[in-house]
């Protein structure tokens, strides 16, 4: 497969390898939490940090968990005065740096690529978050659409590209340039194409789509469209070859090289119940009768026009409704359809969504949104490295979760569902009984609780007039900085000191590859987790003086502890600053012993 080379790939190739690992600190006044509960790292997370760093300090937590991953990078316009300022441990990279414009700008010739150095190791992490059945979104524009296609075939390879999609982002004509830009492009890949395709949902039709179907005959099921009942021949059976007379007594066979799409009996049986249509005269080659309303979703096309997925000026609107008073801090807002349409496609009610570039904060709106839509469970992980994290990017998710000055009328969808008037009277009292429940339930958030059947369509709309505040859609999230760099070699000095949950996490996953769901209180045999080769134990506290004691070191007692929880019998994998005994007595116990604060490594080999 060819690659694509660039200046400095080969400093910045491995370079999310030596990114530290950062401790996540949790700041319990910027968090909104559930009432009544204390900020957690399991909630929805707002990070305020470089997303490199923040990235790699997620793999101890997060590595293969991700669902979804959704991005809008810079553009590289050369406008937006991003800056490089990678820490990458090379002379000759420092050296081309010092001499280079920084921040980026349309004079500066090297723009690209330092936006690719940029680039690479944040992908290499996104992928390593992702699921083995995850996803990810990238949105990009022409000044660096084909060198971000580039960098993706090969993190994540060519044979996993799922589509690149075009977004509309303008419904005006642009008039500045020879020729308008009116759209951008969302890269998808995926870590299994296959799996992709076949768990992937459908998207709902929109009323464009629905245009199609009419009804010329005021059919009582609804609007309907014709569809052509022929099929190639070539793997045809011999009960697909037969004549069909008309009502008008006209007879119609198959055309050359085709045959019917169905037996004789199916069609006689769709015929009896109505679904045959003949054309205005009742003598025109048979057509299948298919409703709206058994529609049920439509595969998504990569043409997504403004009306569907909305529109930047949308966007811009969005925020403005909830920021009011806030400068907003750039242009290249994305709308929360847009959102939307790719989680509706990509996500179940349980997923968990990442966005490492978080700008103002629409993926968190919507995935709010579909939850309360749905009620799911998905949940957030939101990075913005700007100073903004707090005063745009989380306070527009607060005030989603809590309410925010509006004036005018919302509207809100409380239950859609497809259903034909046959279905309705059959089920009548179960249907009605569902719309009451909903009513009691909810009636009271609303001036008017509005339903209606249409084109094969159940919808029940909660509307509200509203003149101060718009009610907050519920919610919580865990707003959390960077920590200092987990120096291991500082274990013994006392300096920046992790917390025993941080270590935990931080040695579990360098021992394992793999990150560790739940830490309980330390236990007597220092057990915090396992794999399905692997127990992992450490003996930590983050105490100077303990550290420097007997007390910190594994000995006969501890020895014995393990093997006596050991029941499984796996290997197990020792994290302490000192041992009390031979190397050759632990082998034999199957306990591989790493000092800390000098043997901390990914452990291969059975």
């Amino acid at each position: 497969m060819p690659t694509l080379e660039f200046k400095g790939k080969q400093f910045v190739y491995s370079h999310h390898l030596s990114v530290p690992f950062r401790e996540l600190q949790v700041v319990p006044d910027k968090s909104l939490p559930v009432e009544g509960k204390q900020p957690s790292l399991d909630d929805n997370l707002i990070i305020h940090g470089d997303n490199l760093e923040a990235l790699k300090a997620l793999l101890p937590t997060h590595a293969g968990k991700v669902d979804c991953i959704f991005i809008d990078p810079p553009y590289n316009t050369g406008n937006e005065g991003w800056c490089y300022n990678d820490n990458v441990r090379s002379p000759l990279m420092k050296e081309w740096l010092k001499k280079s414009a920084n921040p980026v700008d349309k004079e500066d010739l090297e723009r690209h690529e330092k936006w690719l150095c940029m680039m690479w190791p944040r992908l290499n992490l996104l992928k390593e978050l992702l699921s083995p059945t995850g996803v990810i979104f990238a949105t990009i524009d022409d000044n660096e659409g084909h060198r971000l296609r580039g960098l993706l075939d090969e993190i994540f390879g060519e044979e996993q590209h799922v589509a690149t999609i075009v977004w509309q982002k303008r419904y005006s004509r642009e008039n500045r340039e020879a020729i308008g830009d009116v759209h951008d492009y969302v890269h998808v890949y995926a870590m299994d194409k296959g799996h992709f395709k076949a768990t992937r949902n459908k998207l709902d039709p929109t009323e464009d789509q629905l245009e199609v179907y009419r009804n010329p005959n005021n059919d009582p099921k609804g609007r309907w469209r014709p569809v052509p009942i022929t099929a190639q021949a070539g793997h045809a059976t011999k009960d697909q070859f037969y004549e069909i007379t008309t009502p008008s007594g006209k007879v119609h066979t198959p055309p050359e090289g085709r045959c019917w799409g169905m037996s004789e009996n199916t069609f006689n049986k769709l015929q009896a119940e109505g679904r045959i249509y003949f054309g205005k005269k009742g003598d025109a080659q048979p057509n299948l009768i298919r409703y709206a309303s058994e529609i049920e979703g439509f595969v998504p096309w990569t043409w997504w026009p403004s009306n569907e997925a909305g529109h930047t000026d949308e966007a811009k609107k969005e925020l403005m409704s909830i920021m009011k008073d806030s400068e907003l801090a750039f242009d290249t807002i994305k709308p929360v359809r847009l959102l939307h349409r790719i989680l509706q496609m990509a996500t179940h009610r349980d997923s968990l969504i990442l966005d490492s570039f978080a700008g103002s904060g629409s993926t968190a709106h919507a995935v709010l949104e579909l939850n309360k839509y749905d009620q799911g469970d998905r949940r957030f992980i939101l990075v913005e490295c700007e100073d903004y994290a707090d005063s745009l990017t989380a306070e527009r998710v607060r005030r989603v979760i809590k309410g925010y000055p509006y004036t005018g009328t919302l509207r809100e969808e409380l239950h859609r569902e497809n259903i034909t008037w046959s279905t309705f009277e059959k089920k009548q009292a179960k249907v009605l009984e569902h719309i009451a429940s909903i009513e009691n339930l909810n009636g009271h958030e609303y001036d008017k609780i509005k339903k209606q059947i249409k084109d094969g369509i159940l919808t029940v709309t909660g509307e509200r007039k509203v003149k101060e505040t718009a009610p907050g859609i519920g919610g919580s999230f865990t707003y959390c900085t960077l920590g200092e760099p987990i120096d291991i070699e500082s274990l013994l000095t006392g300096k920046g000191l992790p917390g025993f949950d941080a270590l935990a996490r931080y040695v579990f996953y360098t021992a394992t590859g793999q990150s560790l769901e739940k830490i309980g209180k330390p236990a007597p045999d220092g057990f915090i987790g396992e794999t399905d080769l692997f127990r992992v134990h450490l003996f930590y506290q983050p105490n100077k003086e303990w550290l420097r004691s007997n007390d910190s070191a594994l000995n006969a007692e501890r020895m014995a502890a393990i093997g006596q929880g050991n029941k499984s019998g796996k290997r197990a994998i020792v994290f302490a600053v000192a041992k009390f005994m031979s190397q050759k007595e632990l082998t034999a116990r199957r306990i591989e012993f790493c000092q800390l604060p000098y043997a901390v490594h990914r452990i291969l080999g059975g």
